[in-house]
């Protein structure tokens, strides 16, 4: 049941040091630009999110503890008016909260972030992914898959930030906002799903203190992912943004294990990455979370393996506190303990799922 009925992405707002460059870096990325000018970019996708941006010294751009250029705030769209006013008096009880002219909440999250809440109704989204053939399984007769020539992102599925303490970035999301706990990857980070959402995850907090490039121990912006219809559209997207002159992405095409989900993430002069996303898990207040084997979550199959990729993993199990009782029959009796099913040729055991 809905605690506030936050429903996703309403706006994501980039601070950044070129306002020209970025903006054309995401009309060839694919998304619809609304409106431009020397100090600023409005895009505008099919399901009513935002994407606006501005250079980082702008007024507009609130200071908050967030190290670096990229996404700056976040607000947050929500069904009703009466979950916004709940919302808003909780949080209002410790902190202040601005409201704007067009009827926004601003505020900041107990670690220095910038957030804010609007009523979002989200539009209707209709994707049109092809029907796909193979062996013994024949669903296109006759027909050619569909040719497109660029990518058009229709949603905004999650964003992520690199944080000091992934733990209470969490916290404050979960206690505060009513914010469901999808996946953890052990070391590297917590994946959380809004509460009148149903993509596997809205938000993933990294672990900063991780030994790998762009990570350094401060908060700071790592991406924004953008939901495209399939594996078709990724790569077409990818390799227009090849042709335009673009960066290429350092991993290439993969798909997680964790939400399963299909990515491209490629270099923005946002600051941070941003990433074509297709095919990602659809869930409900059902869903166990689980913990991961962070090198096993990762992917199931990547273009360009990373030297830390090589060695590989085989491990998750059902978080404590989320496993269904005895009287709550699942598709596979999870176990907090149970080990892994090994790897074979064979299709992978399904993931426990309590029924309702």
């Amino acid at each position: 049941m809905a605690i506030y009925g936050i429903n996703g992405i309403h706006t994501v707002l980039y601070g950044v040091d070129d306002v020209a460059l970025c903006t054309r870096f995401f009309d060839d990325f694919g998304l619809p630009l609304l409106e431009k000018s020397d100090q600023h970019a409005h895009f505008l996708l099919d399901e009513g999110s935002n994407v606006i941006i501005r250079h980082i010294s702008d007024p507009a751009i609130p200071k908050s503890k967030l190290v670096g250029t990229g996404v700056q705030e976040v607000i947050w769209g929500v069904n009703t008016e009466e979950g916004l006013a709940r919302l808003l008096k909780d949080l209002g009880r410790d902190r202040e909260i601005r409201i704007d002219e067009e009827g926004t909440a601003h505020c900041f999250t107990d670690d220095g972030m910038a957030i804010g809440f609007r009523i979002f109704r989200k539009n209707p989204v209709v994707s049109s992914v092809d029907p796909a053939n193979s062996p013994g399984n024949i669903n296109r007769v006759n027909k050619h898959r569909r040719w497109i020539a660029r990518a058009r992102p229709k949603t905004i599925q999650h964003v992520v930030f690199q944080v000091p303490d992934t733990e209470a970035s969490w916290t404050f999301y979960r206690d505060r906002l009513g914010f469901r706990l999808s996946d953890v990857q052990r070391t590297f980070g917590i994946f959380g799903r809004a509460d009148g959402a149903h993509d596997h995850h809205n938000i993933y907090f990294l672990n900063a203190h991780l030994p790998f490039p762009g990570l350094d121990g401060k908060p700071r912006f790592d991406h924004v992912n953008y939901g495209v219809d399939d594996v078709d559209e990724i790569m077409i997207g990818a390799n227009y943004m090849e042709r335009k002159g673009w960066p290429k992405s350092a991993w290439g095409l993969g798909r997680h294990r964790i939400a399963s989900s299909l990515f491209m993430y490629l270099p923005c002069p946002t600051g941070g990455q941003a990433e074509y996303g297709a095919d990602s898990d659809h869930i409900d207040d059902n869903w166990v979370p689980r913990t991961w084997n962070p090198m096993f979550g990762a992917w199931s199959f990547v273009t360009n393996i990373q030297p830390f990729m090589v060695d590989a993993a085989w491990d998750f199990e059902v978080v404590d506190g989320y496993t269904p009782s005895r009287q709550a029959p699942a598709l596979v009796p999870p176990t907090a303990d149970a080990a892994a099913p090994e790897p074979s040729n064979d299709a992978i055991v399904p993931v426990p799922v309590r029924q309702a």
